[in-house]
């Protein structure tokens, strides 16, 4: 990526997101969003050729009002020289996630009908059964890795569920979902994996198409069901919308989880006082959850596109210009949250962004709660002398989904 030289001169390396490719930052990013906030909230990032937003009021005013269309095209991609990824941008591309009404309307109406809150409360009991079956498995043995024990497992096979795709199949979506998420939160992909994100990618796109073609031979319950069978006035999604929303709905589904769980539960290691709080009154949970999302959001940042000229924080963005919206930024401004970089799982008034704002508003936000507050519970009521085990905690690599690759424990 290349700036002009007048950039290069009058340019703060120091404050550009760019610095998130540093592990130690990338491993605490607060005090660089800290910065931003404090010396220019709406600052131009020579580096990336984007704006960044990290004040609350600023972060919501973007995502309510710019746009959601930037995922790249195939012809875009083919002109900038990158072409290799055109095939992973004609399914982004579909996706609701990159949309603007009236097409994300359409499409979003019809993918949330399978996450109401009402038909997610009933999953609850079952979502509690299938932790405890997890944790069953690692209590005999006084050790496990949170997330390959039960931060990865337990919403791909939720997720799995809902979708209605076969139990067995679940390691093997949740390793090409893994893949497919570096599409979504990075900055640019590391060159020595671009091919297996590709790989991923086309198996995904594979696998969901075959599983539409068997919907309609044999019914079976779940999204993918929903999908193939909506029709609104007699419009109907065909099968390249199915696949793509499917995809990114599993995804999102499997990711934001994960991190939710695993990052949480290191979150209040780091603050014993905390924990012990939430170990004595577990009716704390459902706020904690909503802290820890606050405090660690498992989504930190995502695109959005100047509709037109805007002046915002004294700053001009001419349309069409890229802003990159840095919720985990926005979690922490004092502004909106006082006393922001201390955890209080009984914060009062905690309107986070975590899950978004306005339409875009993860409508897969009930379920990801219910998972959380359930692992919770029941890593507080099952291991109570639970403690990290000794050893560096690495982060994922991956600059927009905040998560750990590993969290061993001991009780």
């Amino acid at each position: 990526m290349t700036i002009s030289a007048a950039e290069a001169k009058t340019a703060d390396p120091t404050l550009s997101l760019y610095q998130l490719l540093d592990p130690q930052v990338l491993a605490n990013p607060y005090p660089l969003y800290h910065r931003l906030r404090a010396e220019d909230p709406v600052h131009w990032d020579p580096f990336l050729h984007k704006w960044v937003l990290t004040r609350y009021t600023d972060v919501v005013f973007a995502l309510q009002h710019f746009s959601a269309k930037c995922a790249p095209t195939p012809e875009q991609l083919n002109m900038m020289g990158m072409g290799i990824l055109s095939p992973a941008a004609q399914v982004m591309v579909q996706q609701m996630l990159f949309m603007d009404p009236p097409a994300h309307t359409r499409i979003r109406s019809l993918a949330a009908k399978a996450f109401t809150p009402r038909r997610v409360e009933v999953l609850r009991g079952h979502i509690a059964d299938i932790v405890d079956g997890m944790l069953d498995e690692v209590a005999v043995r006084g050790t496990m890795d949170v997330i390959a024990d039960l931060a990865a497992p337990l919403p791909a096979t939720v997720t799995g569920e809902l979708l209605g795709v076969p139990r067995s199949d679940r390691d093997q979506l949740k390793a090409w979902s893994e893949d497919f998420a570096e599409l979504l939160g990075n900055f640019q992909l590391n060159p020595d994996r671009v091919r297996r994100v590709l790989r991923s990618t086309e198996a995904l796109v594979s696998y969901f198409h075959e599983a539409v073609r068997k919907d309609r031979e044999q019914p079976r319950d779940g999204l993918i069901h929903d999908l193939v069978t909506a029709e609104i006035d007699g419009d109907r999604l065909n099968d390249e919308e199915i696949v793509a929303n499917t995809i990114v709905t599993m995804v999102g589904g499997q990711e934001t989880t994960t991190n939710l769980i695993a990052t949480g539960l290191l979150t209040l290691f780091r603050h014993p006082d905390q924990l012990e709080r939430l170990r004595a009154d577990l009716s704390l949970v459902p706020s904690a959850v909503e802290e820890l999302l606050r405090y660690e959001a498992p989504s930190q940042q995502t695109t959005r596109i100047a509709p037109e000229d805007v002046e915002l924080g004294g700053k001009q963005i001419l349309k069409g210009q890229s802003v990159l919206v840095v919720m985990g930024a926005a979690n922490r401004d004092p502004e909106r949250f006082p006393d922001p970089d201390r955890l209080d799982l009984a914060r009062p008034d905690n309107r986070h962004v975590a899950f978004g704002w306005a339409g875009h508003f993860c409508f897969g936000a009930p379920l990801g709660r219910i998972e959380g507050q359930i692992a919770f519970k029941k890593i507080m009521e099952r291991f109570p002398k639970l403690e990290v085990a000794p050893g560096p905690i690495t982060w994922r690599n991956n600059l927009g989904l905040r998560g750990l690759t590993a969290l061993p424990v001991t009780f």
